[in-house]
């Protein structure tokens, strides 16, 4: 095959506060050509995620930190174009970790085949992938919802919060779910079917809308934002609640320590259960959350939206737009044409 010139996106420089779109750059790069038991991989969808921002900043943590003036890395659907005795054939898409580039070669360690059949092939970026998993094991695993018990999910139409919020409806509970844009609180009602959904953005006081919406109190709450929304949370949590510690994507930018919240003493006096979780620790779970989220995707039951930006010179600023609450779903970016349309 002839040279192919790919493009990546480079992390420029370490962010402070909200990052930039002059904190990346794009970067053109020559592949070599492949070896026996390589193939060569066209990306299709790329993913951008709130923790890649944690990430960025050059701190211990349970995954290393991008380096300066190298591709980021990311969750990523492509096609191979290219084979010399892999294991997989040209024409098979794959699902792997090397986002933010338009072409990789890979002798298919870490790469898992995935079947179109099931969802299209940018939903195991998010409602069959890490995101869904994610959802699926914080809900189930951690919050252990009892039917007729209250869910409060912050960040509720996000690719994560909007799988738990119709995962913990089929699980039989009362459903309150909060937004920051109209149209999102629309979705949830509508769409994913929830009681109840407010955006915090209208409101001046989260916890007294909380509490108008939860008028049983609070059994689990999942949490993806923090700040006023924990502490929201923690006023009409139930003795014995449970909260599920999955992101606190308002402090992910923050240049100083945030607050802690102030009424953490509840956790005492209630006798809360708050704990959290890295997904990829629980991966022995997958193929449980796989045949259970592909039998409620087949009969109707999961519904989701995407929000897509087109060329991976749009990645930065998708990137960016997640922290402006731009995204309805799971945020993606379309590399290249999906041959599956």
């Amino acid at each position: 095959m002839a040279e192919i010139v790919s493009r990546e996106v480079h992390l420029k420089h370490r962010p402070l506060g909200l990052p930039r779109e002059s904190d990346f750059e794009l970067v053109e790069v020559k592949l070599p050509e492949i070896g026996q038991g390589e193939m060569l991989i066209r990306n299709i969808y790329m993913s951008v995620d709130p923790y890649m921002r944690g990430r960025m900043i050059d701190r211990k943590s349970y995954v290393p930190p991008f380096q300066l003036n190298r591709p980021l890395e990311g969750g990523c659907v492509g096609q191979v174009i290219e084979s010399r005795g892999s294991k997989f054939q040209v024409g098979d898409f794959v699902l792997g970790m090397l986002g933010w580039r338009e072409h990789y070669v890979s002798d298919g360690t870490g790469l898992l085949k995935i079947d179109p059949g099931v969802a299209p092939i940018q939903a195991y970026l998010g409602t069959v992938g890490m995101p869904g998993l994610t959802a699926y094991f914080g809900l189930l695993e951690i919050g252990k919802p009892k039917k007729g018990e209250t869910v409060f999910v912050s960040a509720a139409a996000g690719a994560v919060g909007s799988v738990v919020c119709q995962v913990a409806k089929l699980k039989g509970c009362h459903v309150i779910g909060s937004a920051g844009s109209d149209p999102k609180v629309s979705w949830l009602m509508e769409e994913a079917g929830i009681d109840a959904a407010f955006n915090y953005k209208a409101v001046e006081d989260i916890t007294a809308e909380v509490g108008k919406y939860c008028k049983n109190g609070i059994d689990v709450y999942f949490e993806n934002v923090g700040g006023k929304h924990l502490e929201a949370a923690l006023e009409h949590m139930n003795t014995c609640g449970r909260i599920v510690l999955c992101g606190m994507i308002s402090v992910y930018n923050a240049t100083k320590p945030p607050a802690g919240p102030y009424n953490l003493f509840y956790a005492i006096s209630k006798q809360l259960t708050l704990k959290g979780f890295i997904v990829s620790e629980h991966l022995d779970i997958q193929p449980q959350f796989h045949a259970e989220i592909g039998k409620w995707i087949s009969e109707g039951k999961i519904k989701w939206e995407e929000t897509i930006s087109e060329g991976i010179e749009s990645a930065p600023k998708a990137f960016i737009g997640l922290f402006k609450g731009q995204n309805l779903g799971k945020m993606l970016v379309r590399i290249s044409p999906d041959p599956t349309l």
